[in-house]
């Protein structure tokens, strides 16, 4: 087995420390990323994708740093194997090549579905917190893109018929913003 050994780390929050989510591998090369792990629409996932060849092994700390969806991480894993990538999860000591037993198989979706299952509990008890906090009036929603003397300025520079991508280069928003701004108005 002559290809590299790749990590792939990731973390949820800017302040969770991912060195110590691969200690002890000797790795050729790791990838990371600061992001959720709700899709794989990841920066570096996607270049670790690009950059994995056949003979080469994925390290990853356990399945739910790949993928917290079933699908997802089913995906994944198959991606890899196709083209000759061996795929290694410490946690859970599994290994999948491509060519793996029915239990592997099995472990891989039970683990991953559980790892699904802790995610919609984590989406549940927030919806749960933040409603508690609009009760107690502790919950505000997030702040306003714009400051209350601006907004009224791009709204009457789009009623005066300023394109809405220039509207969210000049006042650095995205164009969904713009529009949820002129909703409130009714001038989209």
């Amino acid at each position: 087995m002559g290809g590299q050994r790749i990590g792939y780390v990731r973390v949820s929050t800017l302040d969770q420390n991912e060195k110590r989510r691969l200690d002890g591998q000797v790795l050729d090369r790791v990838f990371t990323d600061k992001a959720s792990g709700r899709d794989t629409t990841r920066p570096q996932l996607m270049e670790l994708l690009r950059f994995a060849r056949d003979g080469d092994t994925v390290v990853v700390h356990s399945m739910d740093r790949l993928a917290r969806n079933l699908d997802d991480l089913r995906a994944l894993v198959q991606n890899l194997t196709l083209k000759g990538v061996r795929v290694e999860f410490i946690k859970e000591s599994l290994v999948f090549t491509g060519e793996d037993s029915p239990m592997a198989n099995l472990m891989l979706s039970v683990m991953g579905a559980f790892a699904e299952f802790e995610r919609s509990l984590i989406r549940e008890r927030q919806r749960e917190g933040i409603a508690l906090a609009k009760q107690r009036g502790a919950y505000k929603g997030r702040k306003k893109t714009l400051t209350p003397e601006r907004a009224p300025e791009l709204i009457q520079r789009a009623g005066n018929g300023v394109p809405k991508a220039l509207l969210a280069r000049d006042y650095g928003i995205s164009r969904e913003t713009v529009y949820q701004y002129l909703r409130h108005t009714k001038l989209e």
